[in-house]
């Protein structure tokens, strides 16, 4: 994370990249279980890269966290700033031919990706991907075989495909994107084949989710413990007063015998 601009707002690959220097050091042994739990929490819940920094700044790994680049005509509110990164795509093509390939996980998405699939099958995943430019371009061709195409909430994209006794999924297109997210644009040619486009929750998104059912079944745990608590004291309370009652009988009888 990068000390020169505190107050941007971060994007979920910040807070994972910074979920993965914690776990790195839980696992050396930097930190025990309950400081990593603390920092990740606050890592999960952190706006900006002020937010962040120090969860990692005592940390090795955390100093070497390279700070991304920025685009200026991005939104400086923009969630989506830090991963719009300029430059040069880690890679621009792929081929399968009876075969497959995927392309997953920290990588930087060119402005314009060619991919060419033959009895054979590929995966395109910008959930955790960079983007060289706010608009980048997925060109597919898949001849007998298919491509699946997967982007994270918050992209707008565009299919502009076509299909030859084959199709190209378009429930995504057209569907509007949060401010300063990267547009991307789906192409090609699917012949006796298949182009899907889908919609996923990026990492970051799911630990989030099933941190929050995590504390939902707690909460849940918790209300049943105070309700059978509350219970049992009710019932103790109703004994207390029987036996008060019981004890006021029998000194009564005892004083109307004397």
């Amino acid at each position: 994370m990068t000390d020169e601009a505190p107050d941007l707002r971060a994007s979920d690959a910040d807070r994972e990249r910074v979920a993965e220097v914690l776990r790195d050091a839980l696992a050396e042994g930097r930190l025990d279980m309950q400081e990593f739990d603390e920092r990740l929490e606050a890592a999960y819940k952190a706006r900006t890269y002020g937010e962040l920094a120090p969860l990692t700044r005592d940390l090795p790994a955390g100093a070497a966290t390279p700070a991304v680049s920025l685009r200026k005509d991005v939104a400086p509110d923009s969630g989506w700033r830090g991963r719009i990164v300029g430059g040069d795509g880690s890679s621009s093509w792929a081929v399968a031919i009876l075969s497959g390939f995927q392309r997953k996980g920290t990588w930087t998405m060119p402005k314009r990706f060619n991919c060419f699939a033959f009895w054979g099958g590929g995966e395109i995943d910008l959930r955790e991907a960079d983007f060289a430019d706010g608009e980048v371009e997925i060109n597919c061709v898949a001849i007998m075989g298919g491509v699946q195409v997967i982007v994270p909430p918050g992209v707008e994209v565009v299919v502009r495909g076509i299909g030859i006794m084959g199709g190209f999924d378009h429930r995504e297109d057209g569907v509007a994107g949060e401010p300063g997210a990267p547009r991307v644009i789906v192409t090609g040619l699917a012949f006796w084949g298949g182009v899907g486009v889908e919609r996923k929750p990026t990492r970051a998104q799911l630990a989030r989710l099933k941190e929050q059912r995590r504390q939902e079944r707690l909460q849940r745990r918790a209300e049943r413990r105070e309700l059978r608590a509350s219970r049992r004291d009710e019932r103790r309370e109703r004994h207390a007063s029987r036996r008060d009652e019981r004890r006021e009988d029998r000194e009564h009888r005892r004083e109307g015998w004397a």
